[in-house]
Protein backbone atom coordinates (compact mmCIF):
# COMPACT_ATOMS: atom_id res chain seq x y z
CA UNK A 1 0.00 0.00 0.00
CA UNK A 2 2.99 2.33 0.53
CA UNK A 3 3.89 2.11 -3.16
CA UNK A 4 0.32 2.93 -4.17
CA UNK A 5 0.26 5.90 -1.79
CA UNK A 6 3.54 7.17 -3.25
CA UNK A 7 2.11 6.85 -6.77
CA UNK A 8 -1.08 8.67 -5.79
CA UNK A 9 0.85 11.52 -4.16
CA UNK A 10 3.13 11.89 -7.21
CA UNK A 11 0.10 12.11 -9.49
CA UNK A 12 -1.52 14.70 -7.22
CA UNK A 13 1.67 16.80 -7.35
CA UNK A 14 1.81 16.54 -11.17
CA UNK A 15 -1.77 17.75 -11.41
CA UNK A 16 -1.16 20.64 -9.04
CA UNK A 17 2.01 21.74 -10.88
CA UNK A 18 0.23 21.64 -14.24
CA UNK A 19 -2.66 23.66 -12.85
CA UNK A 20 -0.34 26.28 -11.34
CA UNK A 21 1.89 26.63 -14.42
CA UNK A 22 -0.57 26.38 -17.31
CA UNK A 23 -4.06 27.28 -16.17
CA UNK A 24 -3.45 30.56 -14.33
CA UNK A 25 -6.74 30.07 -12.53
CA UNK A 26 -8.00 29.30 -9.08
CA UNK A 27 -7.36 25.59 -8.45
CA UNK A 28 -10.08 25.68 -5.83
CA UNK A 29 -12.66 26.34 -8.55
CA UNK A 30 -11.99 22.86 -9.96
CA UNK A 31 -13.82 21.42 -6.99
CA UNK A 32 -16.58 23.98 -6.90
CA UNK A 33 -19.86 24.05 -8.76
CA UNK A 34 -21.34 27.40 -9.68
CA UNK A 35 -20.36 28.70 -6.25
CA UNK A 36 -24.00 29.66 -5.79
CA UNK A 37 -27.00 28.01 -4.19
CA UNK A 38 -30.68 28.87 -4.30
CA UNK A 39 -31.75 31.29 -1.57
CA UNK A 40 -35.19 32.84 -2.22
CA UNK A 41 -37.46 34.41 -4.85
CA UNK A 42 -38.32 38.07 -5.57
CA UNK A 43 -40.36 40.00 -8.12
CA UNK A 44 -38.92 40.27 -11.61
CA UNK A 45 -37.18 43.57 -12.39
CA UNK A 46 -36.22 44.99 -15.78
CA UNK A 47 -32.82 43.62 -16.83
CA UNK A 48 -33.03 40.37 -14.85
CA UNK A 49 -31.74 37.28 -16.65
CA UNK A 50 -34.76 35.35 -17.92
CA UNK A 51 -32.94 32.11 -17.08
CA UNK A 52 -33.42 32.90 -13.38
CA UNK A 53 -37.22 33.05 -13.63
CA UNK A 54 -38.86 30.79 -11.04
CA UNK A 55 -41.57 29.30 -13.22
CA UNK A 56 -43.37 27.45 -10.45
CA UNK A 57 -43.87 30.65 -8.41
CA UNK A 58 -44.73 32.63 -11.54
CA UNK A 59 -47.39 30.10 -12.58
CA UNK A 60 -49.46 30.95 -9.48
CA UNK A 61 -50.56 34.12 -11.25
CA UNK A 62 -49.35 36.78 -8.79
CA UNK A 63 -46.63 38.17 -11.07
CA UNK A 64 -43.27 37.12 -12.44
CA UNK A 65 -40.65 35.97 -9.95
CA UNK A 66 -36.93 35.25 -10.23
CA UNK A 67 -34.65 33.10 -8.12
CA UNK A 68 -32.02 34.71 -5.91
CA UNK A 69 -28.78 33.01 -4.94
CA UNK A 70 -26.24 33.17 -2.17
CA UNK A 71 -22.59 32.21 -2.39
CA UNK A 72 -21.81 28.68 -1.28
CA UNK A 73 -18.71 29.05 0.91
CA UNK A 74 -18.25 25.39 1.85
CA UNK A 75 -18.15 23.04 -1.10
CA UNK A 76 -18.73 19.32 -0.69
CA UNK A 77 -16.91 16.97 -3.07
CA UNK A 78 -18.37 13.47 -3.07
CA UNK A 79 -16.99 10.40 -4.85
CA UNK A 80 -19.07 7.47 -6.07
CA UNK A 81 -16.73 4.58 -6.83
CA UNK A 82 -17.87 1.36 -8.51
CA UNK A 83 -16.23 -1.66 -6.86
CA UNK A 84 -18.44 -4.36 -8.41
CA UNK A 85 -16.92 -7.51 -9.92
CA UNK A 86 -17.03 -6.19 -13.50
CA UNK A 87 -14.35 -3.72 -12.40
CA UNK A 88 -11.89 -6.58 -11.81
CA UNK A 89 -10.87 -6.71 -15.46
CA UNK A 90 -7.27 -5.89 -16.36
CA UNK A 91 -3.72 -6.73 -15.37
CA UNK A 92 -2.98 -7.44 -11.74
CA UNK A 93 -2.49 -4.15 -9.88
CA UNK A 94 -3.81 -2.24 -12.85
CA UNK A 95 -7.40 -3.43 -13.05
CA UNK A 96 -10.31 -1.07 -13.62
CA UNK A 97 -11.07 -1.10 -9.91
CA UNK A 98 -7.43 -0.24 -9.06
CA UNK A 99 -7.45 2.73 -11.43
CA UNK A 100 -10.83 3.86 -10.08
CA UNK A 101 -9.52 3.80 -6.53
CA UNK A 102 -6.35 5.67 -7.55
CA UNK A 103 -8.33 8.43 -9.28
CA UNK A 104 -10.61 8.77 -6.27
CA UNK A 105 -7.58 9.06 -3.95
CA UNK A 106 -5.69 11.53 -6.18
CA UNK A 107 -8.69 13.84 -6.45
CA UNK A 108 -9.62 13.43 -2.78
CA UNK A 109 -6.13 14.58 -1.70
CA UNK A 110 -6.41 17.54 -4.09
CA UNK A 111 -9.92 18.50 -2.93
CA UNK A 112 -8.99 18.34 0.75
CA UNK A 113 -5.95 20.55 0.09
CA UNK A 114 -8.43 23.14 -1.13
CA UNK A 115 -10.43 22.88 2.12
CA UNK A 116 -13.36 21.07 0.52
CA UNK A 117 -15.37 18.62 2.58
CA UNK A 118 -14.80 15.26 0.92
CA UNK A 119 -16.74 12.01 1.19
CA UNK A 120 -16.93 8.63 -0.57
CA UNK A 121 -19.47 5.96 -1.39
CA UNK A 122 -17.98 2.73 -2.74
CA UNK A 123 -20.76 0.61 -4.22
CA UNK A 124 -21.75 -2.57 -6.00
CA UNK A 125 -25.48 -3.23 -5.93
CA UNK A 126 -25.35 -2.07 -2.33
CA UNK A 127 -23.42 0.28 -0.11
CA UNK A 128 -19.97 -1.27 0.38
CA UNK A 129 -18.32 1.69 2.13
CA UNK A 130 -19.61 5.11 3.11
CA UNK A 131 -17.38 7.89 4.47
CA UNK A 132 -19.28 11.10 5.30
CA UNK A 133 -17.83 14.38 3.99
CA UNK A 134 -15.19 15.94 6.23
CA UNK A 135 -11.97 17.95 6.01
CA UNK A 136 -8.32 17.47 6.93
CA UNK A 137 -5.26 15.47 5.92
CA UNK A 138 -6.13 12.64 8.30
CA UNK A 139 -9.50 12.36 6.56
CA UNK A 140 -7.78 12.07 3.18
CA UNK A 141 -5.62 9.26 4.55
CA UNK A 142 -8.73 7.55 5.91
CA UNK A 143 -10.31 7.62 2.43
CA UNK A 144 -7.14 6.20 0.86
CA UNK A 145 -6.68 3.40 3.40
CA UNK A 146 -10.29 2.32 3.56
CA UNK A 147 -10.92 2.26 -0.16
CA UNK A 148 -7.76 0.27 -0.92
CA UNK A 149 -8.42 -2.25 1.86
CA UNK A 150 -12.08 -2.70 0.88
CA UNK A 151 -13.24 -6.24 0.09
CA UNK A 152 -16.74 -5.89 -1.45
CA UNK A 153 -19.41 -8.26 -0.17
CA UNK A 154 -21.39 -8.26 -3.43
CA UNK A 155 -20.25 -8.81 -7.02
CA UNK A 156 -23.23 -7.21 -8.77
CA UNK A 157 -23.86 -3.66 -9.97
CA UNK A 158 -26.94 -1.49 -9.48
CA UNK A 159 -26.18 2.06 -10.58
CA UNK A 160 -29.82 3.14 -10.52
CA UNK A 161 -30.24 2.08 -6.89
CA UNK A 162 -27.00 3.64 -5.69
CA UNK A 163 -27.57 6.96 -7.49
CA UNK A 164 -30.92 7.10 -5.72
CA UNK A 165 -29.21 6.36 -2.40
CA UNK A 166 -26.81 9.27 -2.85
CA UNK A 167 -29.62 11.68 -3.73
CA UNK A 168 -31.35 10.76 -0.47
CA UNK A 169 -28.17 11.14 1.61
CA UNK A 170 -26.77 14.41 0.23
CA UNK A 171 -29.14 17.23 1.14
CA UNK A 172 -27.03 20.13 -0.13
CA UNK A 173 -25.51 20.74 -3.55
CA UNK A 174 -22.15 19.05 -4.11
CA UNK A 175 -19.61 18.22 -6.78
CA UNK A 176 -20.30 14.54 -7.49
CA UNK A 177 -17.48 12.55 -9.12
CA UNK A 178 -18.86 9.24 -10.42
CA UNK A 179 -16.21 6.63 -11.32
CA UNK A 180 -17.40 3.42 -12.98
CA UNK A 181 -17.19 1.15 -16.03
CA UNK A 182 -20.94 1.75 -16.49
CA UNK A 183 -21.65 -1.87 -17.38
CA UNK A 184 -25.26 -1.66 -16.29
CA UNK A 185 -28.66 -0.63 -17.61
CA UNK A 186 -31.62 1.46 -16.51
CA UNK A 187 -29.68 4.10 -14.59
CA UNK A 188 -30.16 7.01 -17.02
CA UNK A 189 -33.20 8.54 -15.30
CA UNK A 190 -31.48 8.65 -11.91
CA UNK A 191 -28.30 10.04 -13.50
CA UNK A 192 -30.38 12.90 -14.91
CA UNK A 193 -32.01 13.52 -11.51
CA UNK A 194 -28.59 13.53 -9.82
CA UNK A 195 -27.26 16.00 -12.38
CA UNK A 196 -30.23 18.32 -11.76
CA UNK A 197 -29.40 18.42 -8.06
CA UNK A 198 -25.60 18.44 -8.15
CA UNK A 199 -22.57 19.33 -10.27
CA UNK A 200 -21.70 15.99 -11.89
CA UNK A 201 -18.40 14.66 -13.24
CA UNK A 202 -18.54 11.30 -15.03
CA UNK A 203 -15.30 9.28 -15.23
CA UNK A 204 -15.68 6.20 -17.45
CA UNK A 205 -13.00 3.57 -16.80
CA UNK A 206 -12.38 0.73 -19.27
CA UNK A 207 -9.85 -1.94 -20.23
CA UNK A 208 -8.71 -2.78 -23.77
CA UNK A 209 -10.01 -6.36 -23.37
CA UNK A 210 -13.53 -4.94 -23.46
CA UNK A 211 -12.88 -3.58 -26.93
CA UNK A 212 -10.80 -6.41 -28.35
CA UNK A 213 -10.37 -9.80 -26.71
CA UNK A 214 -7.14 -11.62 -27.73
CA UNK A 215 -7.69 -14.37 -30.32
CA UNK A 216 -7.27 -17.62 -28.38
CA UNK A 217 -9.81 -19.86 -30.08
CA UNK A 218 -12.68 -21.41 -28.09
CA UNK A 219 -12.26 -20.36 -24.45
CA UNK A 220 -14.44 -20.11 -21.33
CA UNK A 221 -15.61 -16.62 -20.45
CA UNK A 222 -16.81 -16.02 -16.90
CA UNK A 223 -19.32 -13.33 -16.01
CA UNK A 224 -17.73 -11.84 -12.89
CA UNK A 225 -21.03 -10.63 -11.45
CA UNK A 226 -23.30 -13.65 -12.06
CA UNK A 227 -20.56 -16.29 -11.79
CA UNK A 228 -21.81 -18.01 -14.97
CA UNK A 229 -19.33 -19.36 -17.50
CA UNK A 230 -19.89 -19.14 -21.26
CA UNK A 231 -17.85 -20.78 -24.02
CA UNK A 232 -17.04 -18.40 -26.86
CA UNK A 233 -14.91 -18.44 -29.98
CA UNK A 234 -12.56 -15.53 -29.31
CA UNK A 235 -11.09 -15.86 -32.81
CA UNK A 236 -14.48 -15.32 -34.42
CA UNK A 237 -14.81 -12.05 -36.35
CA UNK A 238 -18.51 -12.00 -35.44
CA UNK A 239 -17.77 -12.17 -31.71
CA UNK A 240 -15.07 -9.51 -32.05
CA UNK A 241 -17.46 -7.17 -33.87
CA UNK A 242 -20.28 -7.71 -31.37
CA UNK A 243 -18.10 -7.08 -28.29
CA UNK A 244 -16.33 -4.10 -29.87
CA UNK A 245 -19.56 -2.52 -31.08
CA UNK A 246 -21.19 -2.95 -27.66
CA UNK A 247 -18.36 -1.09 -25.95
CA UNK A 248 -18.28 1.71 -28.52
CA UNK A 249 -22.04 2.20 -28.41
CA UNK A 250 -22.15 2.15 -24.61
CA UNK A 251 -19.29 4.65 -24.39
CA UNK A 252 -20.76 6.98 -27.04
CA UNK A 253 -24.22 6.88 -25.45
CA UNK A 254 -22.80 7.69 -22.02
CA UNK A 255 -20.77 10.62 -23.37
CA UNK A 256 -23.78 11.98 -25.27
CA UNK A 257 -26.01 11.63 -22.20
CA UNK A 258 -23.43 13.41 -20.01
CA UNK A 259 -23.09 16.27 -22.49
CA UNK A 260 -26.86 16.59 -22.79
CA UNK A 261 -27.20 16.80 -19.01
CA UNK A 262 -24.40 19.34 -18.69
CA UNK A 263 -22.08 16.95 -16.84
CA UNK A 264 -18.31 16.74 -17.43
CA UNK A 265 -17.27 13.43 -19.06
CA UNK A 266 -13.89 11.77 -19.53
CA UNK A 267 -12.94 8.24 -20.58
CA UNK A 268 -9.86 6.61 -19.06
CA UNK A 269 -8.26 3.31 -20.08
CA UNK A 270 -6.36 1.14 -17.61
CA UNK A 271 -3.18 1.16 -19.70
CA UNK A 272 -2.85 4.92 -20.10
CA UNK A 273 -1.44 7.73 -17.99
CA UNK A 274 -4.66 9.30 -16.76
CA UNK A 275 -3.11 12.47 -15.30
CA UNK A 276 -3.19 14.47 -18.60
CA UNK A 277 -6.91 13.73 -18.96
CA UNK A 278 -7.58 14.86 -15.41
CA UNK A 279 -5.63 18.06 -16.08
CA UNK A 280 -7.70 18.64 -19.23
CA UNK A 281 -10.85 18.09 -17.17
CA UNK A 282 -9.64 20.68 -14.66
CA UNK A 283 -8.91 23.16 -17.45
CA UNK A 284 -12.46 22.76 -18.80
CA UNK A 285 -13.97 23.18 -15.35
CA UNK A 286 -11.86 26.23 -14.57
CA UNK A 287 -12.99 27.90 -17.79
CA UNK A 288 -16.64 27.09 -17.15
CA UNK A 289 -16.48 28.42 -13.58
CA UNK A 290 -15.31 31.80 -14.87
CA UNK A 291 -18.67 32.08 -16.65
CA UNK A 292 -21.12 30.30 -14.32
CA UNK A 293 -24.69 29.72 -15.51
CA UNK A 294 -27.42 30.40 -13.05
Amino acid sequence: MKEVLKKVRNFEIRIRQAVDSHMHGNFESVFKGSGLEFDDVRSYEYGDDVRTIHWKATAKGHGTFVKTFKEDKEQVVFFLVDVSASQNLGQEGNKKVDISKEICSVLAFSAIRESSQTGVLAFSDQREMFIPPAKGRSHAMRIFKEIFSLDPSSKRTDLRKMLGYVMNRLKRKAVIILISDFIDEGYERNLKALCNLHDLVVIHVSDQRERKLPRMGIVPLKDQESGKTFWINSSSREFSNISGNYFRENSANLEQLSNRLGANYIHIDTDEDYVPKLIKLFRIRNLSKRNPKR
